[in-house]
């Protein structure tokens, strides 16, 4: 039988129990909708954070304290709650003075609640020095940002987050020129930072304080060390070079001849992103690979509807095989049949998928002032059209081979 024969035929035979084909490929439009979706957004996650990575700026080298075995981020101290305090003032001279290093920034953090009359939210502070703005990437909306003479000179002034100013100040009020309570100390506020989202380290960059590093050392948190170090490359200088010129500097500065014992940890943004890539697409894999178990639930049920309709066909069998039908006919029918029902359940299920997607989409960047892309990639079409084709031959293939076994004579009898 040619095809386009056993194609028309299984139309015909689909058209005729329409909602029983609806039914039928239910199972399999959940299932690829669900492989879709999941694919889908885990791509959207994956662009999402790795753009807050690279939203520290360029070319960084992130230098935290505290020994590592494996070179993470977060060092094994810091991960037990141990205060480490192996970086000092003198590190960061040392980093200065090297040619293949354009730029150092160190930083102190904390938390603590910035009031204003009767608004209070609890925040990260950050201290940092002036040039923490232009190595970080940190555009300023509104006002400016604090210079080196506001550093030295201890001054009270601060640059705060878009969302807690709008939490402190509304919508109503200009922040600038404002003072802010933060740990019983007055701020002015000289500056509104751009939106940034979550970054490095977990931290919610739109509700922060960002202050002088010495006011932050001295009368904030009574401390001598910093809680991390960015280094920002020379351009001139290749980035594995730098890090390990950080590493070399560092060691000699703290008098480490081993570098098994270092009480540091040195990551560049590139091994960040490296981490980061691997460990969104190991879990998008995940979701999708139980998102597929519906699909079998699907598969399964797509066996025994094919099995239900040998048995009611029974008679129709007999009669095709009478007039000259093979085994082979008869198998290649209900196997298209089969593949039919998956097909344009997948095709359903992608344009379903494709849906939720969208208003996914239009949901996080309309509600939750999240930037958020929208990834509908071709991986996980050409993913489920494929999964949705050998799901139809998998479990199509057995009610084929029982219809093609029948006996024309018993089939002609049945009734």
């Amino acid at each position: 039988m040619r095809i386009n024969d056993l194609v028309r035929s299984s139309q015909s035979t689909l058209k005729h129990g329409k909602m029983r084909s609806l039914l039928t490929m239910l199972g399999i439009v959940i299932g690829i909708s669900s492989v879709i979706v999941l694919m889908s957004i885990g791509a959207s996650a994956q662009d999402y954070i790795l753009g807050q990575v690279q939203g520290l700026g360029s070319n960084l080298v992130i230098v935290i304290p505290g020994g590592s075995t494996n070179g993470r981020l977060s060092s094994p101290a810091q991960a037990q709650g141990i205060i480490v305090t192996s970086l000092k003032q003198q590190d960061v001279d040392a980093l200065s003075r090297d040619p293949s290093i354009s730029a150092v920034t160190e930083e102190v953090r904390g938390q603590a609640p910035a009031s204003f009359q009767d608004n209070s939210e609890t925040v990260t502070f950050d201290g940092v020095p002036a040039n923490f703005f232009t190595v970080r990437n940190f555009g300023v909306a509104n006002g400016y940002p604090f210079t080196a003479d506001d550093v030295s000179a201890y001054n009270h002034v601060a640059v705060i987050g878009s969302s807690l100013a709008a939490t402190l100040f509304g919508s109503a009020s200009d922040p600038v020129g404002q003072y802010i309570n933060v740990k019983n100390i007055q701020f002015r506020i000289v500056g509104v930072l751009e939106k940034k989202g979550t970054g490095a380290f977990g931290i919610d960059q739109d509700n922060i304080v960002i202050v002088p590093i010495t006011v932050a050392q001295t009368q904030m948190l009574g401390i001598t060390y910093f809680n991390d170090i960015m280094v920002q490359a020379n351009p001139a200088y290749n980035i594995d070079f730098v890090k390990s010129r950080v590493q070399t500097i560092l060691e000699q500065d703290h008098g480490i001849t081993d570098p098994n014992k270092d009480d540091f940890t040195i990551e560049t943004q590139q091994d960040v992103l490296s981490l980061l890539g691997n460990i969104t697409s190991i879990l998008t894999m995940f979701l999708a690979a139980i998102a597929s178990i519906s699909l079998i639930v699907g598969g399964i049920g797509i066996m025994n509807i094919m099995l239900v309709s040998v048995i009611e066909r029974t008679r129709e069998i007999g009669l095709r095989k009478s007039v000259g039908a093979t085994d082979a006919d008869i198998l290649q029918q209900f196997l298209v049949e089969s593949v039919m029902l998956t097909v344009v359940g997948g095709v359903i299920g992608i344009a379903l998928g494709g849906l939720v997607v969208w208003a996914a989409w239009f949901a996080i960047n309309r509600f939750a002032g999240i930037v958020w892309t929208f990834e509908f990639p071709l991986s996980a079409i050409l993913l489920a059209v494929a999964v949705s084709s050998i799901t139809g031959i998998a479990f199509g293939l057995y009610p084929a081979r029982q219809a093609a076994r029948k006996s024309p004579v018993e089939a002609l009898r049945y009734e």
